[in-house]
């Protein structure tokens, strides 16, 4: 079941952080990332944040969050997490359906680390397609998608 998560309150703030927390682990290993921002991220720039954030519950636990930023021109998936104990069970594509049928907008972004090929390979499955890649100041290679 996906819900629209209430971030401003420090529980479920604190909810959205570990589910970050676990899967960033993961993907900064996978992005042999020695220094990852997202893992840095915290819990006050969660609750402060001007993003929608929705979350996966299974069997009453948070298993994958989206954050979603939306602006006039298009919507930017912030981004999308599972935690590892969910990992391909389709979260992160109910999570991908959620935003693409939640949001009216001419076109949809996301950007991703360029190693991380099952993210990769999700976006390309709902019909994203890459408009290019560059460097970060903290050493990983980012590729970024849209679907109009």
């Amino acid at each position: 079941m996906i819900q629209k998560l209430q971030h401003q309150k420090t529980e479920v703030a604190e909810a959205i952080r570990a589910v970050f927390q676990a899967s960033y682990t993961v993907e900064a290993e996978l992005l042999g990332a020695t220094d990852f921002p997202p893992l840095k991220r915290p819990l006050k720039a969660y609750i402060e944040s001007g993003n929608d954030f929705y979350g996966f519950y299974q069997n009453g636990a948070l298993a994958g969050v989206v954050e979603v930023d939306e602006m006039v021109s298009r919507v930017h998936i912030q981004s999308l997490v599972v935690h590892p104990a969910y990992f391909r069970k389709g979260i992160g594509s109910e999570l991908v359906n959620k935003v693409l049928n939640t949001y009216a907008s001419p076109v949809f972004t996301v950007e991703t680390g360029l190693a991380n090929k099952p993210a990769t390979d999700l976006y390309l499955k709902h019909g994203f397609r890459k408009t290019g890649e560059y460097d970060t100041d903290h050493g990983v290679r980012k590729v970024q998608f849209e679907k109009p």
